[in-house]
């Protein structure tokens, strides 16, 4: 929700979007949950936000949703949405 970033199913962050400015150097990230143990963010306030909770696929859809199950169709979108053809460093040339 507003003016919180990333992405939200209710209350709860689905994926969280960052970006990083220093020493000249601007980085990016994403980090969209689709199977991870939520116990973990019983111990921390998620991205400092008080009172705000974590979800992912898995938990959202009732059934597990794994990374790889996920990550060509959020590749796909990414390049339609962007515009743009991503480049794996893995790909030769």
């Amino acid at each position: 929700p507003p003016p919180f970033t990333g992405v939200w199913m209710g209350d709860s962050k689905l994926c969280a979007i960052g970006v990083h400015c220093g020493n000249h150097i601007t980085s990016h990230g994403l980090a969209l949950n689709c199977c991870t143990d939520l116990t973990w963010f019983d111990h921390i306030v998620p991205c400092g936000l008080e009172g705000k909770g974590v979800t992912s696929l898995s938990h959202e859809l009732g059934q597990h949703v794994a990374v790889n199950h996920v990550l060509q169709p959020f590749l796909d979108s990414f390049q339609e949405v962007f515009d743009c053809t991503l480049v794996s460093s893995e790909d030769p040339g």
